[in-house]
This record gives structure tokens, sequence and C-alpha cells, in this order.
């Protein structure tokens, strides 16, 4: 995964401590430790909890989850199973958002 540098551009001059962690600690030391779990691995349960919160931060996630090797299919299936347990609008919404990232 390259250098997340997010943070720094969105959030570095209003809150810099809090784009510090996002993209040194979050992105830099734990999305980084592979032989835990794979970014792969990662990427499925960060969009998988991020659909469950309805944040808009899932579009960024969905494209790196692509990045990391997720599959257009596997992508449909998590918004699928997790439309019974977190609600239709949100899977519907999800849907919108998988369509846009997966079908580029």
């Amino acid at each position: 995964m390259e250098k997340q540098t997010a943070g720094r551009e969105q959030l570095g001059e209003f809150a810099p401590q809090f784009a510090a962690l996002n993209d040194d600690v979050l992105f830099g030391e734990v999305w980084s430790r592979e032989a835990e779990l794979s970014a792969r691995d990662r990427s499925l349960i960060t969009c998988a909890s991020l659909l469950t919160q309805g944040v808009p931060q899932l579009e960024a996630h969905f494209k790196i989850a692509r990045q990391n090797g997720v599959t257009k299919t596997e992508i449909v299936e998590l918004i699928t199973h997790l439309a019974f347990y977190t609600g239709w609008p949100k899977a519907w919404s999800a849907f919108t958002l998988a369509k846009k990232t997966f079908n580029e």
C-alpha cells in the first residue's frame, strides 16, 4: 500500500496531530501489519464497518479495497450480506458507490 497522505493534505494545517495520527499511525503502522492481517482483509473489514455506519469515507475505502485486490463480486456479496444487518437504505447507498468504483 502506498504511503497515505490524505490526512496531511486535507487537515494538515487545521488539525496537524490528527493528520499525523491518520497518516502515520492508522495507515502507516496499523495497515502495514500484514503478518497479522492482510491489506485485502483489512479492506473488507473496514468497508464492512464503514457501510454499517453510513459514512462518506466508504467511497475512498472502496477504492483502497480495489487496489488491495478485493473483487467486485466480493464487494457485492459484502453489501448484500450486510443489508440484512445494517439496513436496506445503507446497502442501497453503498451499491451506488461500489458500482461507481468497481465499474471504472
